[in-house]
C-alpha cells in the first residue's frame, strides 16, 4: 500500500517491565506526538477512530504486560490499522534479566506480575523477581518478534532517547538498517539482528597518534583504507548484507540491526559502522548508533 503522506504515524511502544518505557515515551511527546501509556489494547482500534476524526496524526501508544490477558489481540490490531492506510512502528525495549533485577532493587518497586493475582492459577505463590521478569518475557515473546528491539541494559537514558527520536525520523513503511558499533567488553547488543567481529583488524589503538581518536576522524579512517584486511572485511560485510536486504524487506522487516564489534568500540567498529551507513544509505534508509562514544 503506498501511504499517503498525511497517513497517521503510530508508534507502539511495548517491552520489559523497567526497561525505559517511561523514558521512551517521554521522547515521542518531546517529539511531538500525542502519548498514552498502558492503554488496554481492547481500546486501541477506537482511540486511534476517535484521535483520526481528530485529525491527529502523530501517536504514541505505550502497552504493557498489565493488559496480559488482551496482548493475544495486538497482532491482529496492528495488521487492521495497517490496511487502514496508518504507518505503524512497533518498538520494544528490553533488558537483560540482571540489569531488571538492579533497576528493581534500586528503585523498591514491585514489578507488575509480582501482583496477587496476577501469575497463572497454577500456582498459588507470588513468584520470586526472576520468575516474574522470565514470565514477562514469555507473555511478550510475540510482540518482540514483531517489533524493532532496544536492548537498554548498558545504555544511560538520554541514549534511549536520543535513539527513539532518531528512530521516528526514518521513513515508515519501509526497510531501515541501524549499523550499531559496540566493545565487546561491554557485551554483544541484544537487539542485533546480525553480529560481525572486526577484532583481528589491525588496531589503531596501538598507534599513539591515532589512540585518542575514533573511527570518525579522518585519520583513524586513513588508516583503516590503507589495511588490506580491514577492506576486505567491508567488502565482506557490504556483499552479504547487499545479497540478503531485498528478502528481507520482503518479509516486511521495518527495521534489520547491524552490529560491529571490536576490543574498546572506538576505531575499527565505529570506522566500518560509518563507511557502511554511507555505503547502504544511497538505496536503504539508514542510522547509525555508536554504542561506546554515544555513552561518553
Amino acid at each position: 500500500m503506498i501511504q499517503s503522506p498525511t497517513a497517521m504515524q503510530m508508534v507502539l511502544i511495548t517491552g520489559m517491565s523497567g526497561s525505559g518505557k517511561s523514558v521512551a515515551l517521554h521522547a515521542m511527546e518531546d517529539a511531538g506526538y500525542y502519548c498514552v501509556d498502558n492503554l488496554p489494547p481492547e481500546l486501541l482500534l477506537p482511540f486511534v477512530d476517535l484521535e483520526r476524526s481528530h485529525h491527529a496524526n502523530r501517536l504514541a501508544i505505550a502497552v504493557d504486560v498489565r493488559s496480559a490477558a488482551s496482548l493475544p489481540l495486538l497482532p491482529q490490531q496492528l495488521t487492521a490499522l495497517r490496511a487502514q492506510g496508518v504507518v505503524v512502528q512497533p518498538l520494544f525495549l528490553d533488558a537483560s534479566t540482571d540489569t531488571l533485577v538492579r533497576r528493581y532493587s534500586e528503585t523498591r518497586r514491585r514489578h507488575p506480575l509480582s501482583q496477587a493475582g496476577s501469575v497463572p492459577a497454577a500456582t498459588d505463590q507470588r513468584p520470586a523477581l526472576v520468575e516474574a521478569i522470565e514470565l514477562e518475557r514469555g507473555l511478550l515473546a510475540k510482540l518482540r518478534d514483531q517489533a524493532h528491539v532496544i536492548d537498554t541494559s548498558i545504555i544511560r537514558p538520554s541514549q534511549l532517547q536520543a535513539y527513539v527520536k532518531s528512530l521516528i525520523t526514518t521513513p515508515g513503511g519501509q526497510l531501515t538498517l541501524v549499523f550499531e558499533s559496540f566493545s565487546y567488553k561491554r557485551g554483544i547488543p541484544a537487539d542485533a539482528d546480525f553480529v560481525f567481529d572486526v577484532r583481528m583488524l589491525p588496531n589503531p589503538h596501538y598507534e599513539p597518534a591515532l589512540r585518542h581518536q575514533t573511527g570518525r576522524d579522518a585519520a583513524v579512517a586513513a588508516f583503516l583504507q590503507q589495511q588490506p584486511e580491514a577492506m576486505l572485511m567491508l567488502d565482506h560485510i557490504q556483499r552479504f548484507l547487499a545479497h540478503w536486504l531485498v528478502g528481507l524487506a520482503r518479509d516486511h522487516r521495518s527495521y534489520v540491526t547491524v552490529a560491529i564489534g571490536c576490543t574498546g568500540g572506538q576505531h575499527r567498529s565505529v570506522f566500518l559502522v560509518e563507511q557502511l551507513a554511507r555505503a547502504f544509505a544511497v538505496e536503504w534508509a539508514t542510522l547509525t548508533r555508536h554504542r561506546e562514544l554515544d555513552a561518553a
